[in-house]
């Protein structure tokens, strides 16, 4: 069985390499993983003034997410945190269909720092603690790939074998984790 799992695209930009590692991903473990990008690039602010009636863009963002087995953050690190953006669209998970609740969640982090994203992933959890996100996040498989201009070719292949072998570790940490989680729900 594939599982079907959301990689939430934490960068707008159009050049991120969070959104490379994803795609290599999806293509690494395409026989054990279905992994699709959601992109966050459209989300209008959150607003208690829409909350009830989201605009088209959040809809389909939230639908995204809740058709999927489980969710992959990519997280970018803006200012030692995450993202404006990739905070906004967390908070519309927290409103009126929670469909981050109870679902199986990894995350996953690239910059051109030598810490990559450390301190974006250690908000992000925080974050996440909330009783109205709180997804299943698979615990201590921290993935931070600092310096990934260095470690990923043109055509976005990866090419540092460290990095390649320590993601090959934690997909396969993230399936059985995954595997329990719904055997035990």
């Amino acid at each position: 069985m594939t599982i079907k799992i959301k990689a939430i695209i934490g960068s707008t930009s159009s050049t991120s390499y969070n959104l490379k590692v994803v795609e290599f991903m999806r293509k690494r473990y395409a026989e054990q993983l279905e992994i699709t990008p959601v992109f966050i690039n459209d989300l209008d602010m959150f607003s208690i003034d829409i909350e009830n009636e989201p605009p088209p863009a959040v809809q389909t963002f939230k639908a995204n997410v809740k058709d999927s087995d489980a969710v992959l953050f990519a997280v970018p690190e803006y200012n030692y945190s995450i993202p404006g953006a990739l905070k906004n669209a967390i908070d519309w998970c927290s409103r009126g269909d929670l469909v981050l609740q109870g679902k199986p969640a990894f995350l996953i982090g690239a910059s051109t720092g030598v810490l990559g994203t450390v301190r974006a992933q250690l908000h992000l959890r925080q974050i996440l603690t909330n009783p109205m996100l709180a997804p299943l996040i698979l615990p201590g498989n921290e993935v931070f790939i600092g310096s990934v201009k260095d470690k990923m070719n043109e055509a976005g292949e990866m090419t540092d074998q460290a990095t390649v072998d320590f993601l090959d570790k934690v997909v396969q940490n993230f399936i059985a984790f995954y595997h329990k989680t719904v055997a035990d729900a």
